[in-house]
């Protein structure tokens, strides 16, 4: 359903439909909001839940004469009226304060280049500019810094390798990725796996023609360890033939969920160069995990851990959810503390977003409100920088509860090369299979992209029209 959007003085609905619905996700029926452009000013006029709300923002004076440059100042100040609009409803602030955009940490690493500002400095001007809370502000301006860091080990040419399983044991009910169960898509399972490998082939070529350089690996879903051993073997092997990877690549694996997590799978792993892996539990509550369809428990959670020590020491990323149906601050605490009590190298913590394609809307499965989804990521916020862990990048996601925030957090040393370079677009990114998304960085920023095809059955008979586009977008062929 259209939302009631009406537009004085401008053109940037985007801009202020996005604000409205970052700011207040259950905007619409009877909801309306007015955006306008007048004189020296943009206002807003918000009718939200049967009450009527005003915001302004200043426009600064002479606006700037260039045209995008302009067209970014009238879309600060169309958001930065609706969040003053919308503060007013709420009756609070919310925790990201005006800002609205997936990349936080991108305008903090700017300011921090551009006016030459340290960490604390950049959080300073983060609540001053864009009201965020001073919590939020530290931890944009931390995770910016450990962006620039990485950013200083990458060279013009290097990319990132992406490698896309969209297969799962059982679907969770809150995700919206590309990715079916293997219950109901078996048959899908090896035609694909013979598709991936000829892309790989393919795509190690222009990589080669181009005169790239793959930093880090990355193989994603779905969950890669639904494959069989065997598949895994057969696709490691090909992807090690195609692409050059002797100056040793970052090389990471999620092992996610641990139901799909053997001796056998991990052996496969490491010696076909893995050397980092994901095991997440995303709760460490039978109750919570059986809320969310997941068909493995807490117990199963520790002995996939206890196996991928064997393998690879603590190089293992752990997720954890906050927000999720059946649970509660302190069981998220405690299971936390179990998670932090196993020794990962890397912990990341999500906020619960409720998403188009996601079966918790159809089984009218619902989260914690976000008064306790902030308290668990302020219990986050507590024990990780206790027990070493400092933040490496983060990122934003529309209609997430409570406005929250995604954090990766790692200990000194750890952090993966693949998520802050991803995250903050830092080098240029090459996607194989399904849904895969590639990208490549210009100088000065501009991004070009690509798709491959959404769903296996689709991708498996696309990959010359990907191949000509992947070799169109790095060689300017076509």
């Amino acid at each position: 359903m259209a939302l009631d959007i009406e537009l004085r003085g401008h053109e940037l609905r985007y801009a202020a439909e996005q604000a409205v619905m970052a700011f207040l996700p259950e905007f619409g029926g009877e909801d309306r909001l007015v955006s306008s452009l007048a004189g020296d000013r943009a206002l807003a006029s918000l009718r939200y839940q049967g009450g009527e709300y005003e915001g302004e923002a200043p426009l600064p004076e002479p606006l700037p004469a260039e045209a995008l440059l302009r067209k970014r100042v009238l879309q600060r100040a169309v958001k930065e009226s609706v969040f003053r609009a919308a503060a007013a409803a709420l009756g609070s602030v919310p925790p990201w304060g005006s800002l609205t955009g997936v990349r936080p940490g991108k305008l903090a690493a700017r300011h921090m280049e551009t006016a030459g500002r340290d960490a604390e400095e950049t959080a300073a001007w983060l609540e001053r500019e864009y009201s965020l809370s001073h919590r939020r502000a530290q931890l944009c301006a931390q995770a910016a810094l450990a962006g620039l860091r990485a950013k200083e080990h990458l060279a013009p040419g290097d990319i990132i390798l992406y490698v896309g399983i969209p297969f799962c044991p059982t679907r969770c009910a809150y995700c919206s990725f590309v990715s079916h169960s293997v219950e109901k898509s078996l048959k899908l399972v090896e035609p694909y796996v013979e598709a991936l490998c000829g892309e790989m082939a393919s795509t190690g070529r222009l990589v080669r023609e181009a005169g790239l350089r793959v930093r880090a690996v990355y193989w994603g879903g779905g969950t890669p360890t639904t494959l069989t051993a065997e598949q895994l073997r057969r696709t490691m092997d090909a992807l090690a033939e195609a692409f050059e990877l002797s100056g040793n690549p970052e090389y990471t694996v999620e092992a996610g969920r641990p139901d799909t997590v053997t001796r056998e799978k991990l052996e496969v792993l490491r010696e076909r160069g893995a050397g980092r892996i994901s095991i997440n539990p995303q709760s460490m509550d039978d109750r919570v995990l059986a809320a969310i369809g997941r068909r493995h428990t807490a117990e199963d959670v520790r002995r996939a851990y206890a196996l991928a020590g064997e393998h690879f020491g603590g190089q293992v990323n752990m997720d954890l959810i906050a927000g999720l149906p059946e649970d509660s601050p302190a069981g998220f605490r405690a299971g936390l503390e179990e998670v932090l009590a196993l020794g990962p190298a890397n912990v990341t913590v999500h906020t619960l977003t409720r998403k188009r394609g996601a079966d918790m809307n159809a089984l009218a499965l619902r989260g914690l409100p976000g008064e306790a989804v902030g308290e668990m990521l302020d219990c986050a916020m507590e024990l990780l920088p206790a027990a070493g862990y400092g933040p490496y990048y983060l990122y934003r996601q529309k209609f997430s509860a409570g406005g929250f925030e995604n954090v990766g957090w790692a200990r000194e040393g750890t952090a993966c090369l693949y998520n802050v370079a991803m995250m903050e677009e830092l080098c240029s990114v090459l996607s194989l299979g399904a849904g895969g998304a590639t990208k490549r960085l210009l100088p000065g920023g501009k991004i070009l992209r690509c798709f491959n095809k959404k769903y296996p059955y689709e991708y498996i008979g696309s990959l010359p029209a990907a191949e000509a586009e992947k070799r169109a977008l790095f060689l300017g062929e076509g």
